[in-house]
């Protein structure tokens, strides 16, 4: 139970929102700018589809799997997931008013955030247990679908599914429009993500791969079967679970693979190393003035959210993967922007 958590803690956590971004036939990256990056990505695809070349992938195998916080939306400076657990909790202590005087609980609905951001993994896998576990799966799903309808990110002030990077929308839509099918495989919860999935990057729940947790079947009082969910881990996703939860959910290794964090080394890892042509990317934050600064790579400050270290830029440049700038490569990032 407490690996369960403690791994939900830094890994389940996400979401966002945006709509279908329309670009030129001649530029499908519109919000790109023209650079390494955005010119490995086209290459990328008009080398794998060209039937006639010795590059082409079958439509078949044409996977593409995508990291989520901090590679698809804003995860600075916490995780949405985590935000939203943090605000369920006066809903679980009016259920349970016991828990208003016992800690972790006491400090949450003090509202001290600097308090808030003091508490140890201990207490967040408290809340965390209290929060995504013990309700069925659809009052799960509901209470998902009501926080994200009104929920909205304190430094923009708008909702959090506004907060998705335009240039990656338009690299899925891209890649679909090619014949490659896109997943999400992230650290975050898989019964969270799924929520808003195909509305927001129009990939179905079906193809989303995230930690997992266990669920019970049982029968209501008439009859009516239900699952109730558990605090028993089934997938770590992240790490090596991703290329874990990519054989087990998918059962094809991916021709690209995106991620931003040391969480997402080992899915470009196992992508880079199938056969044929591949492109594993990274996506540095190194734009603090639209977004957030943080590595600690190329002496970006440190960070506990999205660590992007060093060896990993490192080892991206050995490897031949490339790595997205923010700053440089992308033209915006919101579609809200002008």
């Amino acid at each position: 139970m407490k690996r369960l958590l403690s791994v939900s803690i830094i890994a389940a956590i996400l979401w966002v929102g945006i709509s279908v971004p329309v670009f030129a036939a001649d530029d499908p990256l519109p919000s790109w700018n023209d650079g390494p990056a955005k010119q490995a990505i086209i290459a990328f695809v008009k080398e794998t589809t060209n039937q006639a070349g010795p590059k082409f992938v079958p439509p078949e195998e044409r996977i593409a799997t995508f990291d989520q916080d901090g590679t698809l939306w804003v995860e600075h400076p916490m995780y949405t997931q985590v935000m939203y657990c943090l605000e369920r909790v006066p809903a679980v202590v009016k259920a349970k008013p016991r828990l208003s005087k016992v800690q972790p609980f006491k400090t949450v609905l003090s509202g001290n955030r600097e308090a808030m951001a003091k508490l140890s993994m201990k207490d967040l896998e408290k809340i965390l247990m209290a929060t995504l576990t013990g309700m069925t799966v659809d009052e799960f799903n509901a209470e998902v679908k009501k926080w994200i309808a009104t929920a909205t990110h304190p430094r923009w002030n708008r909702p959090y599914t506004e907060l998705v990077y335009q240039p990656m929308l338009e690299v899925m839509q891209y890649l679909r429009a090619n014949g490659y099918k896109t997943y999400i495989v992230t650290g975050g919860g898989q019964d969270f993500v799924r929520q808003y999935s195909e509305r927001v990057y129009g990939i179905p729940p079906e193809q989303v791969v995230g930690t997992a947790g266990g669920t019970r079947y049982g029968y209501a009082k008439d009859g009516k079967p239900f699952l109730t969910k558990e605090p028993k881990l089934l997938l770590n996703d992240n790490n090596a679970g991703k290329p874990e939860g990519i054989h087990l959910m998918i059962g094809r290794r991916p021709c690209a693979a995106f991620g931003n964090s040391t969480g997402d080394r080992q899915m470009l890892e196992y992508t880079k190393a199938g056969e044929g042509t591949r492109l594993s990317m990274l996506v540095l934050h190194d734009d603090g003035e639209r977004e957030y600064a943080y590595g600690p790579a190329e002496r970006l400050p440190n960070t506990k959210v999205g660590t992007f270290t060093q060896a990993l830029y490192d080892e991206a440049k050995k490897n031949g993967w490339t790595v997205i700038s923010m700053k440089n490569d992308w033209k915006r990032l919101f579609a809200f922007e002008p």
